[in-house]
């Protein structure tokens, strides 16, 4: 299986992958090691420096709590990367055993299936989850679980048509002949193949799944105050864009470079598995 890593290697010569992939290591270093790049505290409130603008001592500013907006958007990347991850596992998951099943049971149960992720796929991923969140209520255990069955359908149904198209392939029947176990079989020889498209799928998946998890938080839906989360940084700040603008600015650039990177690396990946070169 082909990585973000190989295709560096292979495609050195791609300045956009290599700054994605340099951005993303950044982020990845923000997420799990925040300390190392910022020395306040996210959520330490000062009032006497509010809404300071960008200087040496901080270099993108202060919020309306005098907050350092650098370190909250290093911490925020926590939980804007780390929900959007959670919730494509979710969908992975339950997406693939779907589709598995579908694909190996068909019948009823494959109709059944197939109706059920149609009927999902009739709403817009955010749209669903709103509706899924209002029932469940908000958090970040709901938000992630609201994104995760609206990305189900693109799994399940890849996970779907590639398990008949397998499950019906010469190298099967054999080893069907050959008196080989049900389960070994779909272990060994199904489901490999079945998910092959799987993790490109969910590279390209995580860019919306970022926005996703921003516009819900955005709405007060995800993590509440004084979290550091991009999306409720952009709805903070938007009440200060004409006195400070950096506290709602900044946040977005993260989340925007942050999209471009995931889709850039998902996009190299997806054209090198199908043997194209962008």
């Amino acid at each position: 299986m082909n990585t973000p890593l190989t295709l560096s290697r292979r495609r050195a010569g791609s300045p956009a992958l290599l700054a994605a992939l340099t951005f993303l290591a950044v982020l990845l270093l923000a997420v799990f090691f925040p300390a190392l790049l910022s020395p306040y505290d996210p959520l330490a409130a000062d009032p006497l420096n509010a809404q300071l603008p960008p200087s040496a001592a901080h270099w993108l500013g202060t919020d309306q709590l005098g907050r350092d907006v650098l370190t909250r958007v290093i911490y925020g990347s926590r939980y804007s990367l780390l929900i959007s991850l959670a919730a494509m596992a979710v969908a992975v998951v339950a997406g693939t055993l779907l589709g598995l099943l579908a694909g190996l049971v068909r019948g009823g149960l494959d109709e059944l299936i197939s109706r059920a992720v149609d009927v999902i796929s009739a709403f817009p991923d955010l749209l669903l989850a709103l509706m899924l969140i209002a029932f469940t209520g908000p958090g970040t255990t709901n938000l992630i679980f609201a994104l995760g069955v609206a990305s189900v359908p693109r799994f399940a149904r890849v996970v779907r048509a590639q398990t008949l198209v397998v499950a019906s392939s010469g190298y099967v029947e054999q080893a069907r002949t050959f008196g080989l176990a049900p389960r070994v079989l779909v272990w060994r020889h199904i489901l490999p193949h079945a998910i092959a498209h799987v993790p490109v799928l969910a590279t390209l998946g995580l860019g919306s799944a970022i926005i996703g998890t921003a516009g819900l938080s955005f709405l007060g839906m995800g993590p509440q105050p004084p979290t550091a989360e991009w999306g409720l940084m952009l709805a903070e700040g938007r009440n200060y864009l004409r006195n400070a603008w950096w506290i709602g600015v900044w946040p977005g650039v993260a989340l925007t470079l942050t999209v471009l990177a995931v889709t850039t690396v998902g996009r190299h990946w997806q054209a090198h598995f199908e043997g194209k070169h962008p």
